[in-house]
């Protein structure tokens, strides 16, 4: 009996990072997802938030704010669980191999690109999910592929598609997961050393600044992917039939050579707001996640 102690807590040590990196990503989508939906929605044309939220509950009753949740769920469960885990492993090994002192900066960042696309790789399926159930009630009424919940659009995406259509667009998803996760990952254990150690900042008020820090990076860091993404799939062959940009590359280096590199930023106030209250939510959760185990003894 005298062994078992050590062998369970060493198990729980490992999965720890992972259980709680989960965690915290699914609570902050239970109080995100209705800003997200209503993000799609617009993202799609349907108008103004103001005016995309009043049709949602006119039409469809509060519950259409909530609708792909499981799907959003789900999405956190793979991809949150993978990327913040990965993450505090990956920085725990290099701090070991630096004889325990913090990490510069950029092998923080080094970190954080890794984790992100480990995270995006298992995520990938959930997140097309996700997608196609938030834009289900968009479609025409023939078109709609009606899927009761997660594990449902999953199952029919694979009978209807294959098992390799889970990961359909994931080629984008994983460069833009790198460069968010990067920049929030890396962001955020700095933010925590400097308002600790520099600024002498109180656990909460240290929380609070280095989740909104990361928040701001994670989403300067990957808008410039997200905008390019955004041009390829809303280009229109011109009347010969050719397409504005041959790919994702042809479409960087053009909109470097028309507009600089701040036309990468275009409405980044906006894409902020989308990205860092995710962010923040996450961290500010997982801080109390591990308040309440360190409470309980785990």
């Amino acid at each position: 009996m005298g062994e078992e102690k050590p062998k369970s807590a060493g198990v729980w040590t490992a999965v720890k990072p992972f259980a709680n990196g989960g965690a915290s990503g699914m609570l902050a989508t239970c109080v995100i997802q209705p800003v997200d939906m209503i993000k799609v929605r617009i993202q799609l044309g349907q108008g103004s938030a103001t005016h995309v939220a009043k049709t949602m509950l006119r039409e469809e009753g509060i519950g259409a704010l909530y609708k792909g949740l499981s799907a959003g769920l789900l999405r956190q469960a793979t991809y949150t669980t993978a990327r913040l885990g990965s993450f505090r492993i990956l920085t725990n090994k290099a701090v070991a191999a630096n004889d325990g002192k913090p990490l510069p900066l950029y092998q923080k960042a080094l970190c954080g690109l890794t984790a992100g696309a480990i995270g995006a790789c298992v995520g990938s399926p959930a997140d097309l999910a996700l997608i196609r159930m938030q834009a289900d009630a968009t479609l025409p009424a023939a078109q709609r592929r009606n899927y009761t919940n997660a594990f449902h659009a999953l199952y029919r995406i694979v009978a209807d598609e294959g098992v390799l259509a889970l990961w359909k667009g994931a080629g984008p998803t994983v460069v833009r997961a790198m460069a968010l996760n990067m920049g929030m990952l890396a962001s955020y254990d700095q933010s925590v050393e400097f308002f600790k150690d520099s600024l002498g900042f109180g656990e909460a008020s240290t929380v609070v600044g280095a989740s909104a820090v990361s928040g701001f990076f994670a989403s300067a860091c990957s808008l410039p992917f997200d905008y390019v993404k955004t041009q390829i799939q809303k280009m229109q062959p011109d009347a010969t039939g050719k397409y504005p940009y041959s790919g994702s590359l042809d479409c960087a280096m053009k909109t470097l050579k028309s507009g600089g590199p701040f036309k990468f930023y275009t409405g980044f106030p906006v894409y902020c707001v989308r990205i860092a209250p995710h962010v923040m939510m996450t961290w500010i959760f997982l801080n109390q996640i591990q308040k309440l185990e360190k409470s309980i003894g785990l």
